[in-house]
């Protein structure tokens, strides 16, 4: 792994991990919210034997990147095309996590000559969709959409995580069997304090500009735009991003295929997430 940093042309510094070699196929990772670059480590790891090369990037705020205070989903996609551009990767992948999916499907959105497929792993939809929108649990995340200003959506993310994240695992009861065995794996545990640093090295600001920008809905992008193949993969026992965003996301893309995972909730996707993403690569 790599990390590496780029100054884009408004100053703002993006911030990257690198696992792979030029020449295997390049994969631009789209990690959640909060997340950070490090979420694609182990990924990231095990992919290079497959021939996979992932491009971890950290959204704004996160990780090394500066804040983009504003930012809307579709604002993210010249920060992506950058950093390809910046490692000589001229087509890939994109794969996106959680929040990430949307951003991931951006991207293939607004460069579609580029992007060569998406495979995404229990992402939230397009939250104008009623169902989906009153599906999401958890008073933080309606808490955020429906504050008054961002300052309140910022007390109201403090109050959550702590401006560290120092509580951001709490709250977690409720999950099913497969999220508790990946989150208590020693391979997570060991990289989780410089996860946790790196989705807070703005405190929540980073994750309380995710909540923003998705809780008005896809409208920075136009997903009908989206031509190359792609897979969703869920969890059906997600209870962090119930299963009704799959069904939604499936509905807004013709040639999506919907891969559903009875037992697997959502932090425990990663392996059909790679597997879609090798199956595409040798396609």
């Amino acid at each position: 792994m790599i990390d590496q940093t780029l100054t884009l042309a408004d100053g703002r510094t993006v911030g990257f991990s690198d696992y792979g070699k030029a020449g295997d196929a390049p994969v631009i990772w789209c990690h959640g919210g909060p997340g950070s670059r490090l979420e694609a480590a182990a990924a990231g790891v095990a992919v290079q034997a497959l021939g996979l090369r992932v491009i971890s990037i950290d959204r704004p705020g996160y990780g090394l990147s500066s804040l983009n205070t504003g930012r809307s989903i579709a604002d993210w996609s010249p920060d992506c095309l950058a950093v390809a551009d910046a490692l000589g990767v001229d087509t890939f992948m994109t794969a996106g996590m959680s929040t990430g999916g949307a951003y991931a499907l951006s991207v293939a959105a607004n460069a579609p000559d580029r992007v060569k497929a998406v495979v995404t792993g229990c992402a939230m939809t397009d939250m104008r969709h009623p169902e989906a929108r009153a599906s999401m649990p958890g008073p933080t995340t309606h808490g955020v959409w429906d504050a008054p200003s961002r300052e309140a959506a910022l007390a109201i993310a403090a109050d959550t995580f702590g401006e560290d994240g120092g509580r951001m695992m709490g709250g977690l009861e409720g999950l099913p069997e497969a999220d508790m065995v990946f989150l208590t794996h020693p391979d997570y545990a060991a990289g989780a304090e410089a996860s946790r640093a790196a989705m807070f090295a703005n405190g929540v600001q980073a994750y309380v500009d995710d909540r923003l920008a998705d809780g008005v809905g896809w409208v920075s992008f136009d997903v009908g735009k989206v031509r190359c193949p792609v897979i969703i993969v869920h969890g059906e026992s997600d209870t962090i991003v119930p299963v009704v965003a799959a069904h939604h996301t499936a509905s807004l893309i013709p040639q999506a295929e919907l891969r559903l995972f009875r037992p697997l909730g959502h932090f425990s996707v990663g392996e059909p997430v790679v597997a879609a993403l090798v199956e595409l690569a040798h396609k």
